[in-house]
């Protein structure tokens, strides 16, 4: 019954607004390719992840060779990357403008990775391995695109390092759809002697900087400060034991369960050494916690406003921001209302007006190129 469920939401996954589009899916592919990824034993996730993104461009190339429309002059041809390239080549040989939508800092983050493997040896259950045609890949990309869309400032600096043309990039951050239909209780002023209930919610591995989000969890340990740190378990066993008591694991939970901490919690936590946005800060934001992270992701926080922006790899600075709010209830209560405010920000009506900027960037224009087949 759970395979047969498992399918069923493969086959029934788009939006309901898009009913009436014409939708391409790949899913049979889509499931030949995850059972060959479970039985490639030699295969690195980023070399799988980059063979199944090829795929996934050959298909869609394959795809838009059937269409009877073939006008593509003043058509904007947008895909995500790894996935992008076969089939942007062939519809901008055609006439369309192509954006790459890059969703991480690329060879900044992994880099950033393997310095943390250095400094937290034995953290990480398995080593970051990510072959150079991965990057070389991404290159390739970055070259044949008109433009290259990204979801914050720290990830167009990144790439800005690595060669992509200022000319080339354009910052369009996330959009978060906040539920109309849920009610907004009053924030309750915390008492002084409740202790503040700290969530993170996310991969639980290096990149995230849980090592630092335990440091700092041992700093406040005897503070009125309790942990709650979800979602899938990507370090080592012995560093989970051997936390604070002031921190708890809860591994995967359901969405459901996603919700109630969110509901029962006090303040957001994301130390990450990078993250090309992070959607999970407009998540808590929109249930009224103020964030406290790294500038190495969105530009979300405004600090000391609706959380607090703290150096990357600093468990004290990251202390110092919990003890604030957990020995100030009426700054936390401020914090917690603007918070909810802040997420209104990132509306889709934002994002269509990002995107019609970017529009205005693209050379449309009708091309005279050579319409062979790729």
């Amino acid at each position: 019954m759970a395979r047969l469920a498992r399918a069923n939401r493969l086959t029934s996954r788009f939006h309901e607004e898009l009913s009436d589009a014409e939708v391409y899916a790949f899913n049979a592919t889509a499931i030949r390719q995850g059972l060959a990824q479970r039985f490639a034993k030699r295969d690195t996730p980023y070399g799988q992840y980059l063979r199944v993104g090829s795929r996934f461009g050959r298909n869609v190339r394959a795809a838009l060779r059937k269409r009877k429309d073939q006008h593509w002059e003043n058509t904007v041809f947008f895909g995500y990357d790894t996935g992008f390239f076969e089939a942007a080549a062939w519809a901008k040989n055609r006439g369309a403008a192509c954006v790459v939508g890059q969703m991480d800092p690329a060879r900044t983050e992994v880099e950033m990775v393997r310095e943390e493997e250095k400094l937290w040896p034995g953290w990480a259950k398995k080593p970051l391995i990510v072959p150079e045609e991965y990057f070389l890949w991404r290159q390739s990309e970055w070259a044949l695109a008109d433009i290259v869309m990204v979801n914050s400032r720290w990830t167009h600096d990144a790439l800005l390092k690595q060669g992509v043309p200022a000319s080339k990039l354009a910052i369009v951050p996330l959009a978060y759809e906040v539920d109309e239909t849920k009610v907004l209780e009053p924030i309750p002023l915390k008492e002084v002697n409740d202790p503040l209930r700290v969530l993170f919610l996310g991969q639980v591995n290096i990149r995230k900087g849980i090592p630092y989000l335990i440091e700092a969890a041992r700093l406040l340990k005897g503070a009125p400060v309790q942990f709650d740190i979800v979602g899938p378990i990507s370090i080592a066993d012995q560093f989970v034991v051997s936390s604070p008591s002031n921190v708890r694991f809860h591994g995967s939970v359901t969405r459901d369960k996603v919700q109630n901490f969110y509901s029962q919690a006090d303040v957001f936590v994301l130390p990450t050494i990078s993250d090309g946005f992070a959607l999970t800060q407009l998540e808590a934001m929109s249930y009224g916690l103020p964030v406290i992270t790294t500038p190495n992701c969105g530009d979300v926080v405004t600090d000391g406003v609706d959380g607090f922006l703290v150096p990357a790899r600093n468990a004290p600075a990251l202390a110092e921001a919990l003890l604030k709010l957990a020995e100030d209830p009426e700054r936390l209560q401020a914090m917690r209302e603007s918070a909810r405010e802040r997420v209104t920000a990132f509306s889709l009506d934002q994002l269509d007006k990002d995107l019609r900027q970017l529009e205005a960037r693209l050379p449309l224009r009708r091309n005279e190129a050579d319409l062979s087949a790729l």
